[in-house]
């Protein structure tokens, strides 16, 4: 089969199923835009976006800037088309426009597209902060943002969400065409190990059983909860005067907005917490390599994860890989995979006393927990693995079976 994976940064989520597909001898082509890192072992072809509009209105901009993007994507498979080249199927993150005008191009390449969040002015994201409800302004915008996700939706032959929660934010028309498959874990790379070792920029090197706190987002930020975080911290400091929290992420914004009167959320924090804190016994490390951030992981006595009701981080699930103790927030993308005593440990989002005491146990008590860590791996081996992953995604394509190898057929750079 011919299969074009479009994704803006690809290969993005579909790095595992474009991998996979690509060696099973399907003829797998990836479009992305100029700063896609790209996937060894799979063709790329970028597209760049010039001078894209203003949109019309304020609440357009989401639509405007992916019909800029859907018009550039498009010209580029007119010239595929051009060359000879036609997909069977086609694998879409649609979020951005690329998927757009896809079907005008090749009406019967079988679309295939991953719906991560359907927005909604009140229920999920948007209100769950005390006080941070929406106004009219901020519903009509999120309205207008899901034109987006309504044409993809309706344009596309079948859909993937990667949680059941997820799915269900999507209009009740639309649900029958959302297949649950999560792009899946690398169980294999993601073990717990022994003989692991962080070394931090200090010189001090931490190992599995030292009283390490773990915490990890791509930002640092609300909808991660490193606030309610930041705020427990000084009771977990008083109650484990040996514990070091290792906290890894960035300074930017993945979601939300950034703080009133600060550069950036942890500098927020940090004046917020004022003298509360031993900051000998915190350490961030800004965003770490891979390699740093499994032996993180690795070495935690218990990681700390919290989310809004959003988007379900795939650090969750790679911590519970790596055999960690997760406390993690009782919210609802969380609870459907992390049950409380079962395979982790939940509280509630806003509790920061009921984290500390979480934490504070599993530092006191680790022997207690050692059947939620292996449990916690149980749980992503068996349900959340690489090979249940990209077997959902191959049959959605109508690409469950191998092929033998075949040569690819030359395209241009358009």
């Amino acid at each position: 089969m011919n299969i074009l994976v479009l994704h803006q940064n690809f290969p993005g989520q579909f790095r595992h199923a474009a991998a996979h597909l690509a060696k099973a001898g399907h003829d797998v082509l990836g479009v992305g835009a100029k700063t896609a890192p790209g996937l060894s072992g799979v063709r790329l072809i970028r597209y760049d976006i010039k001078n894209p509009p203003k949109a019309a209105h304020r609440y357009l901009g989401t639509i405007t800037n992916a019909a800029v993007r859907g018009e550039a994507v498009g010209k580029l498979l007119l010239e595929l088309k051009k060359q000879g080249w036609t997909p069977d199927a086609v694998l879409a993150h649609p979020g951005w426009g690329e998927a757009l005008y896809v079907k005008d191009v090749f009406p019967g390449a079988r679309l295939v597209s991953l719906f991560e969040f359907y927005y909604h002015a009140s229920g999920a994201d948007v209100g769950f902060e005390p006080g941070d409800g929406a106004d009219f302004d901020l519903a009509a915008r999120l309205t207008s943002r899901n034109m987006l996700h309504l044409m993809n939706l309706e344009r596309c032959d079948a859909g993937i969400a990667p949680t059941a929660w997820q799915k269900s934010l999507h209009p009740a028309a639309y649900l029958d065409k959302i297949h649950v498959a999560h792009e899946g874990v690398d169980t294999a790379v993601m073990t717990p190990a022994d003989d692991a070792r962080l070394k931090l920029a200090d010189g001090r090197e931490l190992a599995p059983g030292d009283p390490v706190v773990s915490y990890v987002a791509r930002n640092l930020e609300p909808y991660r909860g490193f606030h309610v975080f930041m705020r427990a911290l000084p009771e977990i400091q008083r109650r484990n005067p040996r514990a070091i929290a290792i906290i890894a992420g960035g300074d930017g914004v993945s979601y939300g907005r950034r703080p009133a009167n600060a550069k950036n959320w942890r500098e927020k924090l940090l004046a917020e917490m004022g003298g509360q804190l031993d900051l000998s016994r915190v350490v961030f490390t800004g965003r770490i390599p891979y390699a740093a951030y499994r032996a993180l992981l690795r070495v935690s006595a218990v990681h700390v994860y919290l989310t809004y009701p959003f988007v379900l981080s795939w650090s969750m699930l790679e911590a519970m890989s790596c055999g960690c103790l997760v406390a993690a927030s009782a919210t609802p993308p969380v609870l459907e995979v992390l049950r409380h005593n079962e395979n982790g440990l939940t509280f509630d989002f806003f509790d920061t006393g009921a984290l500390a005491a979480r934490v504070t146990d599993a530092l006191t008590r680790p022997g207690d927990y050692a059947s939620l860590r292996e449990q916690a791996r149980r749980t992503i081996v068996e349900g959340y693995g690489i090979e249940r992953g990209v077997a959902a995604y191959a049959a959605l394509l109508g690409a469950s079976q191998p092929v033998a190898p075949m040569a690819q057929a030359p395209v241009k750079g358009v």
